[in-house]
């Protein structure tokens, strides 16, 4: 019985993240809103989701390079993967759970691969993040081999039952000032795509804020043109967890939600926040 309860608890939780959540403190002075089909993770992340679902204890290794370790952040509690823990904490505040940070700067997909064992797959990961691509980029690396080593990452993820999303680069002057950087876009997406893994778009999330909001969008990026600031990382955190609360509820069978819950839906095309109003 105890065990049934706590199972509707996590339900109500997942109910409550998708009417509405807190943002981090960094980023509670910029609008980190972003359209819906930009921020979601269409593959389904089943084994988080589930250990969500049944108020299981859930690991969460974040890896990548400077964008993950938080080169440019005022102190480690404002990179990405701390703020997103506290995100998560917000939205989650009875369940379990920890994100790791396994970043580590000017790294790129072969190097990251080199200490996956050690960094990431020692950590029994329920899901992983791999921020991944730009320093590729920048060092004008042989791109097709890249995404060689990214596909072997990801299987090695998968073979341990994690689940996966890769990031992909940020939009930064740095970046797109390189011919290359959509080439690489490309093969991040088609890994997730071919592997049915997650990605989140990092870069176009940006490009949109930048589009919608230039004058808050200027603030996302340093004044090296590359690195994120504490409200890049900020708005990164909200918008990923908003994102990986949104796959984890789309997965709640619907006799599990609440008629408040059940009554809402997506709306394809939707260029509201992914914070939906209740109905």
């Amino acid at each position: 019985m105890r065990g049934v309860t706590r199972a509707a608890t996590i339900v109500a939780m997942l109910a409550a993240v998708v009417m509405g959540a807190k943002t981090a403190a960094s980023a509670e002075a910029v609008n980190c809103t972003a359209p819906m089909p930009l921020v979601a993770i269409q593959a389904p992340l089943t084994e988080s989701a589930a250990r969500v679902r049944l108020g299981d204890t859930l690991t969460i290794v974040a890896v990548g390079s400077s964008s993950t370790e938080g080169i440019g952040a005022s102190s480690p509690a404002h990179a990405y993967p701390a703020l997103l823990e506290h995100e998560l904490h917000e939205r989650f505040p009875d369940l379990a759970l920890r994100v790791i940070n396994r970043g580590k700067g000017g790294e790129d997909a072969g190097e990251e691969m080199a200490r996956l064992e050690r960094d990431v797959v020692a950590d029994h990961p329920d899901l992983v993040i791999w921020q991944v691509g730009t320093n590729a980029v920048l060092r004008q690396d042989d791109l097709a081999l890249d995404g060689e080593i990214i596909e072997r990452g990801v299987a090695r993820l998968k073979q341990i039952g994690a689940d996966v999303v890769l990031m992909d680069l940020q939009d930064a002057p740095r970046v797109t000032a390189r011919s290359t950087f959509g080439v690489m876009q490309g093969l991040i997406a088609g890994v997730a795509k071919r592997d049915n893994i997650g990605l989140f778009r990092r870069f176009d999330i940006m490009r949109n804020r930048a589009t919608e909001h230039p004058a808050e969008a200027a603030r996302m990026i340093g004044s090296d043109g590359l690195h994120m600031t504490d409200d890049g990382y900020g708005c990164l955190a909200v918008n990923l967890a908003e994102a990986l609360a949104w796959n984890w509820w789309s997965q709640t069978p619907p006799s599990a939600r609440t008629a408040r819950i059940a009554a809402f839906h997506p709306k394809s095309g939707d260029a509201g926040p992914i914070r939906p109003s209740a109905p």
